[in-house]
């Protein structure tokens, strides 16, 4: 388990194609936390203090291995992916799908599983059509959940 050096909640974004960076920026700025946007390349670094932009070499799972490699308990990642958000959670961390969507440790096997089934359904061409398009409601719950998340965390760092 790995142990956090600092009592201060981080953001890691999983930055590649996320449709709500400006939105975990603002949420991170009420409240003073630093924020980690994670991308293989293209990503422009952001102007705002508390962001760090991190390049990272392109690659299957490079932004997931490095954001991985340092998340730590309470911690919140922002992803779809589902085998981060996974790794993530192993670590005490959370996880939070940019609709707004929590992973939970209760979840994330079923999560997993059902990515699987997608695949194989992909590769012997049943399809499936992907998820729906990101709406204004998907960006609402999103900032709405993030914040309790990021009060949530933040009482349990401080009382930690």
């Amino acid at each position: 388990m790995k142990q956090r050096a600092h009592a201060m909640v981080s953001l890691y974004v999983d930055a590649d194609a996320c449709p709500v960076k400006e939105e975990t920026v603002r949420v991170a700025e009420r409240h003073g936390l630093r924020v980690v946007m994670v991308s293989d390349g293209g990503l422009r670094p952001h102007p705002h203090p508390l962001v760090e932009t991190v390049a990272v070499a392109q690659g299957a799972d490079a932004a997931d291995d490095w954001i991985a490699d340092r998340i730590g308990p309470g911690d919140i990642c922002v992803t779809n992916d589902i085998p981060l958000a996974a790794r993530c959670l192993k670590f005490n961390a959370h996880a939070l799908k940019p609709n707004g969507e929590p992973f939970t440790p209760d979840g994330i096997g079923m999560a997993l599983a059902g990515r699987e089934i997608a695949r194989h359904r992909r590769e012997t061409g049943a399809g499936g059509g992907g998820p729906p398009p990101f709406s204004k409601a998907d960006r609402s719950r999103f900032l709405d959940r993030l914040e309790t998340m990021v009060r949530a965390a933040s009482r349990a760092a401080s009382d930690g």
